[in-house]
């Protein structure tokens, strides 16, 4: 599987852009800032957000090239984030480590998903916050992007199975226009999730 992210984030421009995403730029801004974990962080345009608010940011992909460019993008930003090549099954950290737990686009194989979004949980603080924007199951049908294996995408149900022992302040399925490189163009349907530990 890194073998095809380094080839989605080999060439020069950045494939999602550079900017952040919008729903993580919405609710970041609204939080205090503390320490930060996003997963599959990609290209790093989230992590250098985040961090330009201040916020202490560990992050982690597995590509090599994702890291690469999120480090370009750091610097050219003249700020710091702690970008870790590993996998969720690599990742390791102390109980209530964080303020917030990031998913933005995340893709986890339904046989791993709860496990895995359990283990994030609980690295977050109590009070601490999760933002999650993914593609849910009827991205299917559309053609703008993201992955078309029904089990990397998310339903309502299952998050907020995976989640229960969060308070959900948010939970919502919209259809939202992409536009965003070659890869995420036209209308999709995401599923948001903002919960409170």
């Amino acid at each position: 599987m890194s073998d095809f992210w380094n080839q989605r984030y080999s060439d020069e421009d950045f494939a999602d852009g550079t900017e952040p995403n919008l729903f993580f730029k919405e609710h970041i801004e609204r939080l205090t800032p503390g320490k930060i974990l996003i997963p599959a962080e990609g290209e790093g345009r989230n992590a250098v957000d985040a961090a330009r608010l201040g916020w202490d940011v560990t992050a982690f992909d597995i590509s090599v090239q994702g890291k690469s460019k999120a480090e370009l993008l750091a610097a050219e930003n003249s700020v710091k984030i702690n970008y870790l090549i590993a996998g969720y099954e690599d990742i390791s950290f102390e109980p209530e480590t964080f303020d917030c737990v990031v998913l933005v686009f995340a893709q986890i194989d339904s046989d791993k998903r709860e496990k895995y979004h359990q283990k994030l949980i609980s690295f977050l603080k109590l009070g601490g916050f999760l933002l999650l924007e993914g593609f849910s199951k009827k991205q299917i049908n559309n053609s703008s992007g993201g992955p078309r294996d029904f089990r990397l995408l998310y339903s309502k149900t299952e998050l907020e199975n995976d989640f229960q022992q969060l308070s959900i302040l948010q939970i919502e399925e919209p259809d939202v226009e992409l536009n965003k490189g070659d890869f995420h163009n036209g209308t999709a349907s995401v599923i948001r999730v903002v919960g409170k530990k």
